[in-house]
């Protein structure tokens, strides 16, 4: 099954080791981090292929399993030893603890957006210009370009994306007269005629999602974090984080959504028999509705993502995730060469083919791309509106650089507004608390 998004933030939060020459040794006098030098041609990258070598690739993305083996049929003297050490935290704690022991690091590693800049905060993955990937800019959506920088630092290539879009069960919207919301507005009312019609049926499911929750927060213009190197901001009483509390909590008061936890047996079922009426998620949903949906087939359709204001268009990313390489890597070189055929070169066409959503442009806008028809949303060509989408990303979004933490706590303190003890605003109240007393018990001046 292709799930590129994370089921859960589960078991023990990550800790962050900030060496302080570390965070401030390629950065100005501004707190920008500036690009390192390029001292990796093309050229030595091509003596490396020839010359051949091992590397080893932590990551769990199921279409690099092809990758790898077209990478070694076309360089037979390298060898891929490709290795699924978990998703999420799991791997994200097995990534750490090997840095931190200075044994047993991968030479490429696969982090998701929201992790990448925990790592590259404190050099635990190296900044990309020195193989010269800043000639790599406009190759990738600017979305998914942005989520590899720290300042002129690069420090991942783009490998899948996730812009939003709202996926909706046909059947269930013409078998009760639902329009195709345009605004989180009409998303509401729909969700009350439903399941006022059919008490069983709900608009969508929400038990408390901290990637969902900051996507809808980010679409809406909000920017409640910030970060300036060591320097961190967080703040949920922002514009935008308010126009996601306000309509949302709507919802959880009318009960208006179906509490049963994303990625259980129970959602996949409420999928199946039209209970659960729609998704609003990342573009890479498809795959994982043709495989674990199949009573829907030919039932759903993709439409752009509601509006909080009429005639917008405006969306955010929804997972995604990018490849890196650990600076304790072994085989840097080699790895850059994976690096760049798995997500620029034949890689990149390969694992579109095999149900990727692309982060690059050059895939994105081809005309066999957008013109793809999926029988499974009844003939559709569902890429054209997945693609637009990619193009409406709200730009300026930032992570923390101890999201990982943030989205391990989420359930704690945001969560609870799902059980009714307290209000949206509430949670992320605390959710902001935590995050802050965290931030400083780890070094950064945190406001």
């Amino acid at each position: 099954m292709m799930i590129t998004r994370r089921r859960a933030i589960l078991g023990a939060a990550l800790s962050i080791t900030l060496l302080a020459a570390g965070c401030s040794s390629s950065s100005d006098d501004t707190g920008e981090e500036t690009a390192a030098a390029t001292t990796v041609s093309d050229a030595d990258v091509q003596a490396a292929l020839e010359a051949g070598g091992n590397i080893t690739v932590w990551a769990w993305e199921p279409t690099l399993t092809q990758v790898v083996a077209d990478f070694q049929k076309k360089y037979p003297k390298v060898k891929v030893n490709l290795q699924n050490t978990g998703t999420g935290n799991d791997a994200y704690t097995a990534l750490q603890n090997a840095i931190q022991a200075g044994s047993g690091v991968p030479d490429v590693a696969q982090i998701e957006f929201y992790a990448l800049p925990q790592f590259s905060l404190s050099k635990a993955v190296a900044d990309l210009n020195a193989f010269g990937a800043k000639s790599l800019d406009g190759t990738f959506t600017p979305g998914t370009w942005g989520a590899v920088h720290s300042g002129e630092a690069i420090y991942g290539l783009p490998m899948d994306s996730g812009p939003m879009a709202l996926f909706y069960n046909a059947e269930v919207f013409e078998k009760h007269q639902l329009g195709v919301p345009a605004t989180w507005e009409e998303y509401a009312a729909a969700a009350e005629k439903l399941h006022k019609a059919d008490p069983k049926a709900y608009i969508t499911s929400d038990s408390g999602d901290a990637g969902f929750t900051t996507s809808l927060i980010w679409q809406a213009g909000g920017k409640p974090y910030t970060v300036d190197g060591t320097n961190v901001g967080v703040n949920f009483t922002d514009p935008g984080t308010q126009k996601f509390t306000t309509q949302w909590q709507k919802l959880i008061d009318g009960k208006l959504l179906n509490p049963v936890p994303g990625w259980s047996d129970g959602w996949y079922q409420g999928l199946a028999d039209g209970t659960i009426a729609s998704l609003v998620i990342g573009a890479w949903m498809p795959a994982n509705l043709e495989s674990g949906v199949k009573a829907g087939n030919g039932k759903w359709k993709v439409a752009p993502m509601p509006q909080w204001e009429s005639g917008g268009k405006a969306t955010a990313e929804n997972g995604g995730s990018s490849i890196a390489i650990p600076e304790k890597a072994t085989n840097k070189t080699l790895a850059y060469a994976f690096l760049k055929y798995a997500t620029v070169d034949e890689g990149a066409q390969s694992r579109v083919d095999n149900g990727a959503f692309p982060a690059t442009t050059k895939q994105l806008n081809a005309p066999e791309f957008l013109n793809k028809e999926f029988p499974y949303f009844g003939g559709q060509k569902v890429n054209e509106v997945l693609a637009a989408s990619a193009g409406q990303v709200v730009p300026g979004w930032s992570y923390l650089p101890f999201q990982v933490y943030a989205n391990n706590v989420f359930n704690d303190t945001v969560g609870k507004a799902y059980l009714g003890q307290g209000t949206l605003q509430d949670g992320l109240k605390s959710w902001q608390d935590a995050s802050v007393k965290y931030g400083q018990e780890q070094g950064f001046t945190v406001k």
